[in-house]
C-alpha cells in the first residue's frame, strides 16, 4: 500500500479497503510505522510503541465485521490504558506503571477492530495546553515544528496532523481536545458529559469536567466512533441519554434545518483576543448568515472569570488527591523533585481547600451549566474562537527558573493567596486557550472545526458549543462546513 492511498483515507475508507481486500491489516500497519518513522523523530507525537505486539495481534483474522476492523490508531498516554503497557500521565513517577486492564473505553475500541500502535505525549497528568512534558520532551507542531501542537492531546493531534494515523484517543478536561485540534488543523468534538465510557475504577473523571474521545480529521470518523461509544454505564456517576438514531447516517443526509446562533469573539476572562481568532470567527459567521442560519452578536451569560477560579479549586483538589494517593503507592512522600513545578503547586494549594470550599466550586459549576441551559432555549450553538491566538512557540508557555522559584514559594501563602497564584501560573496560558473550559465545566458537547489559516500558515478552529445531549447538531452544521470551502485539511498533509 503506498502511503499517499493510507493518508488520503480516514478510518471509514481504510476500513473499507481491508474488508474489500484490497489491502490487509499488515499493509496499513507497515504505512502507519512507516510514516511514524519518517515524522516522529521531529514531532515527538508517539512516545512509546508496541510494534511487535500490534503486528501479532493483526494476524488475527476473526471479526472482519468489526466496524474499523485493522485501522491503526494511538492512544492518548492518561486514562486511556492497555493491559500489560505503561501508562504513565506524563509523568516520571508512573514511568514503571503497567496497567492490569485494558481502559473500558479502550476494550470499546478494540472490540471495534482498531490495532493500537502504541501511546502518545501528553504533558505531566494534563494540567497544561500545551505538551512539553520534562519526562518526554517537546511535541511539536506538524504545520510548523517551531510552534506547539496545544494539549493536553498534543502527542495525538500531532500524529493525526502529520499522516500518522487517521485517528487518536484523545481526552478533554478544559479544552484538551479542540485546543489541539485548533492548533494543527484537526476536527475536534467534545462529547457530552457521561457520553463515553469512564473507568474501571473510577466513576468520573475532574468530578465530571474530563471525559475520553478522539481526534480525527473527518467529521465521519468523529460521528461513527460516537455511534461505537456512546454508552449507558450504571457505575458512572454521570449518565446522559443515548441517541436513537445514527450519528453517522446523520453527517450524510442533507437538510435545510435553520439554526439561531449566538457568537462572541470576547474573552470570557479578559484577555486579549488576536485579531486572527476574531477573523476566523467572522468568516464561519458570515458562511453561517449566507446559508439562511439566524445568527448575533451576544457575550457569555456566564462569569467566565469566576468560572475558572472555581475550575482552579478543583484542579487544586483533585492534584491532591493524585499525589496523596500515589505516596500510599510507592511507600514513600513525594517532593517537588518528582513533579514538575504545575503540578505541585496544585498540589500544595489542594492541601488547604476545605470540604465547603471544594463543593462551592462546584456549586458555581451547576449555576454556569443552569445559565447555560436557558441559553439554549434560545440558541442552538454558541460560537466562539477556539483558541485566542494562533499556536505558541514550543517554550513560550514553559515556566522558566525565575518563575518557578517564585512559584516554589506556595507552602507559605493562605489559601486565598494560593488560588491566586494558581491563577496567576495559568494566566498566560489562559490567555491563549480562555473560551474552552466552559464547555467542560457545564458538561455541555462542543467542537473544534478547522476553517481558517493565519498568514503564517498556522490554522485556528472556530468553537460550537451546543446544549446538553445535542451532538446531533453539532455533527449536522459540521458535516456542513466540511463540504465548504472553509475546511482546511481537505489539502495535503503539512509535514513531509
Amino acid at each position: 500500500m503506498d502511503i499517499k492511498t493510507y493518508q488520503d483515507n480516514d478510518a471509514i475508507g481504510l476500513a473499507e479497503l481491508v474488508k474489500s481486500k484490497q489491502v490487509s491489516q499488515k499493509e496499513l500497519l507497515d504505512a502507519a510505522f512507516l510514516r511514524l518513522e519518517e515524522v516522529n523523530p521531529d514531532i515527538n507525537a508517539v512516545i512509546r510503541t508496541r510494534k511487535e505486539k500490534v503486528y501479532q495481534e493483526a494476524r488475527n483474522e476473526k471479526g472482519q465485521d468489526q466496524p474499523f476492523f485493522g485501522v491503526p490508531m494511538v492512544l492518548k498516554d492518561i486514562s486511556q490504558a492497555i493491559k500489560g503497557e505503561v501508562l504513565s500521565s506524563g509523568s516520571k513517577l508512573l514511568q514503571n506503571n503497567i496497567a492490569k486492564t485494558d481502559s473500558n473505553l479502550v476494550a470499546k475500541l478494540r472490540e471495534a477492530g482498531f490495532l493500537f500502535l502504541g501511546h502518545t505525549n501528553t504533558p505531566e497528568f494534563g494540567l497544561k495546553n500545551i505538551t512539553e512534558p520534562e519526562t518526554y520532551g517537546v511535541t511539536r507542531n506538524p504545520w510548523k515544528l517551531g510552534h506547539s501542537s496545544g494539549g493536553s492531546s498534543g502527542g495525538s493531534a500531532a500524529a493525526v496532523a502529520s499522516g500518522i494515523v487517521p485517528v487518536a484517543g484523545a481526552s478533554d478536561g478544559g479544552g484538551s481536545i479542540r485546543i489541539p485540534a485548533s492548533f494543527t488543523g484537526l476536527f475536534g468534538l467534545k462529547p457530552t458529559r457521561g457520553r463515553t465510557p469512564v473507568g474501571p475504577g473510577v466513576g468520573r473523571q475532574w468530578q465530571g469536567a474530563s471525559i475520553d474521545f478522539a481526534l480525527t480529521r473527518s467529521v465521519r470518523d468523529s460521528a461513527a466512533l460516537l455511534d461505537l461509544l456512546q454508552t449507558i454505564q450504571p457505575e458512572a456517576a454521570f449518565q446522559t441519554p443515548l441517541y436513537e438514531g445514527s450519528y453517522l447516517d446523520l453527517v450524510h443526509k442533507s437538510t435545510d434545518q435553520k439554526y439561531r446562533i449566538a457568537f462572541t469573539t470576547a474573552s470570557p476572562v479578559g484577555t486579549p483576543v488576536s485579531e486572527d481568532a476574531k477573523k476566523a470567527v467572522h468568516k464561519v459567521v458570515k458562511w453561517l448568515e449566507e446559508e439562511g442560519h439566524h445568527v448575533e452578536e451576544l457575550e457569555s451569560p456566564v462569569d467566565g472569570t469566576a468560572l475558572m477560579k472555581n475550575y482552579y479549586v478543583m484542579n487544586s483538589g483533585e492534584m491532591n488527591r493524585v499525589i496523596t494517593n500515589l505516596e500510599k503507592m510507592l511507600g514513600r512522600e513525594i517532593t517537588l523533585a518528582d513533579t514538575e513545578i504545575v503540578t505541585w503547586v496544585l498540589h500544595k494549594a489542594g492541601e488547604k481547600v476545605s470540604a465547603a470550599a471544594y463543593s462551592e466550586s462546584l456549586a458555581g459549576w451547576d449555576i454556569a451549566a443552569a445559565q447555560m441551559a436557558r441559553f439554549h432555549q434560545k440558541y442552538d450553538f454558541y460560537v466562539t474562537p477556539t483558541n485566542a491566538h494562533p499556536a505558541p512557540e514550543n517554550g513560550e508557555l514553559t515556566h522558566i527558573q525565575p518563575q518557578i522559584e517564585k512559584l516554589k514559594q506556595v507552602d507559605q501563602l493562605t489559601r486565598v493567596e494560593q488560588q491566586k497564584r494558581v491563577y496567576e501560573m495559568f494566566l498566560p496560558s489562559l490567555t491563549y486557550t480562555p473560551h474552552t473550559q466552559l464547555a467542560n465545566l457545564t458538561g455541555q458537547p462542543a467542537m473544534s472545526v478547522p476553517t481558517f489559516l493565519t498568514k503564517s500558515g498556522l490554522p485556528m478552529g472556530v468553537q460550537f458549543i451546543a446544549a446538553k445531549g445535542r451532538e446531533d447538531k453539532l455533527l449536522a452544521i459540521a458535516s456542513q462546513l466540511e463540504q465548504s470551502d472553509l475546511w482546511i485539511n481537505k489539502q495535503a498533509f503539512p509535514f513531509s
